[in-house]
């Protein structure tokens, strides 16, 4: 399970350091095996445990090949899914498209939801999360009611 946000650093070789929490939910539940795929309504990038992406490519490849904006989303997300490994040092290599895609250069924010972990260059969270912010102060909506009986 992935939670919380976290800035690292993506050294030369396009490798970054997974937070020790993040390693021990690796080691536990992937024996360090993960994948990495874009995200296709963000500039990020989705890492995955292995057993966690297989559950979501089953989807994926289920999905009606006839309709155009599923076969989009299969090109998308199982043609740019890449494996990878956490070495000994936690860290992970991200591939040269998969980081060209997603403007990644030094300074990462690495975000977790749940199942998965966003990756994300610093410059463009930035940007994304004024944004989310301006629009959510300016569009007066309170959704909060969505959240009734959920203690938060």
């Amino acid at each position: 399970m992935f939670r919380g946000i976290n800035s690292v650093n993506m050294d030369a070789k396009g490798r970054l350091v997974l937070p020790a929490r993040h390693r021990e939910s690796v080691l536990s539940n992937g024996t360090g095996h993960l994948v990495i795929t874009i995200d296709t309504r963000e500039k990020c990038l989705l890492l995955y445990l292995r057993s966690e992406w297989e559950l979501v490519q089953k989807r994926l490849i289920e999905l009606s090949n006839i309709n155009s904006s599923a076969r989009l989303l299969q090109r998308l997300l199982i043609g740019h899914a890449t494996d990878v490994e956490m070495d000994a040092s936690g860290r992970v290599l991200v591939a040269p498209m998969l980081r060209e895609f997603a403007g990644l250069s030094k300074k990462l924010v690495l975000l977790g939801q749940g199942n998965k972990v966003e990756i994300w260059s610093d410059e463009h969270w930035q940007l994304r999360l004024t944004a989310w912010l301006e629009e959510r102060a300016s569009d007066g909506v309170d959704d909060s009611d969505q959240f009734m009986g959920l203690s938060v």
